[in-house]
């Protein structure tokens, strides 16, 4: 199931399975901005990661002395969520826990991801709620593909600050905590393929809270996150999309003891609490 809501600027639609954005566009132009989901590169627009970010190692965890398993990312983009608010300018749905995520993640809760447009500004909110009577140990990320029309080249990544990033790289999709720098020039990255060839770019803090898609040294469209701490980038070789992820947490690091509650970048949502994010998408041109 789809449901599209718009307004004088944009459209946008979501899938009830994973709640997931799968297209965004600028009525105007009639651009299309979010990855077609083309299968022979990969066939997703805009998944949502939850209960992990990531990879664990071994693809495994333990809690109150268990052993789970769940795989890369978790499980939210997998499952179908309930549309709970439909609205001119607002979708709003949730997916609660049940007998099969109790199998995968022993805990009572609720996710709630809301959609809501003003002008030309989409912001995505994400509440953890917690209906359980223990602390609950969690991560989130966003993953949107952003479609890019003309050869990868012509695009960089416009940074908010002038800083020296400190990616994390991947090995066998866990992190290999010896980091590499890459060093901005006038605030942008230049995108070219080389730099994904091991996969993702991860960067665990920086100063940045927004990245802007720069065509032609235009801007395109800007990422603006102050509740995340850290951001993927990534893409496949050959394929014409970017994505700029926002997450709160990130893959085991090779090291990992496996205890859910000791993972490095985990939070916690308090018994009987809930825990709220958001990032928003600006269309720009």
């Amino acid at each position: 199931m789809k449901a599209s809501i718009s307004n004088s600027f944009l459209s946008l639609s979501v899938l009830s399975k994973g709640a997931e954005l799968c297209s965004l566009q600028l009525l105007a132009t009639a651009k299309e901005y979010i990855w077609e989901g083309d299968p022979a590169f990969w066939g997703k627009h805009s998944p949502v990661l939850f209960p992990i970010v990531g990879t664990l190692k071994n693809n495994q965890y333990y809690y109150n002395g268990l052993e789970y398993h769940l795989l890369r990312h978790g499980f939210a983009r997998d499952n179908e969520f309930e549309l709970i608010i439909n609205e001119e300018s607002r979708l709003v749905y949730a997916l609660k826990s049940n007998e099969a995520t109790k199998k995968l993640y022993p805990f009572e809760f609720e996710l709630q991801i809301g959609y809501t447009i003003n002008e030309q500004v989409l912001s995505i909110s994400y509440t953890v709620i917690n209906k359980g009577a223990v602390d609950m140990p969690f991560s989130i990320g966003a993953h949107p593909a952003f479609a890019l029309n003309k050869p990868f080249n012509h695009y960089s990544l416009a940074f908010e600050e002038q800083e020296t990033l400190n990616c994390y790289p991947l090995k066998e999709d866990l992190i290999d905590n010896n980091p590499f720098t890459i060093e901005l020039k006038d605030r942008k990255l230049d995108l070219e393929y080389r730099l994904f060839e091991k996969d993702a770019l991860i960067f665990k803090e920086l100063q940045s809270k927004e990245v802007t898609i720069m065509e032609n040294d235009k801007a395109m469209l800007k990422v603006s996150f102050d509740d995340f701490k850290s951001l993927g980038l990534w893409t496949k070789i050959g394929a014409g999309f970017i994505c700029i992820e926002p997450w709160l947490g990130y893959s085991d690091g090779t090291e990992a003891s496996g205890n859910l509650e000791e993972k490095e970048g985990i939070l916690f949502v308090k018994a009987k609490s809930s825990y709220k994010c958001q990032f928003t998408i600006e269309l720009i041109n």
